[in-house]
């Protein structure tokens, strides 16, 4: 069973990946998620996703912000 590095660093990558699908860049990012009331700094959002330490909340803010409807796990 993958311990609690494991599973962030699967939840960086997922959003990375959708990131990429989308081609939205990390400053991107911040821009549309101005757009829907959340203030954050591009290097706030690199460290998240380099770490892999955010919450759901903010994994959901981000796929709100770029439009995404569905969600690959693999």
């Amino acid at each position: 069973m993958p311990d609690q590095n494991e599973w962030e660093t699967k939840a960086a990558n997922l959003l990375k990946a959708e990131l990429k699908r989308q081609g939205v860049t990390y400053a991107g990012l911040v821009d549309k998620l101005e757009t829907i009331g959340i203030s954050e700094k591009e290097v706030n959002v690199r460290n998240k996703l380099s770490r892999g330490k955010f919450t759901a909340a903010f994994l959901l803010q981000c796929l709100e912000a770029i439009g995404s409807s569905q969600l690959r796990l693999d």
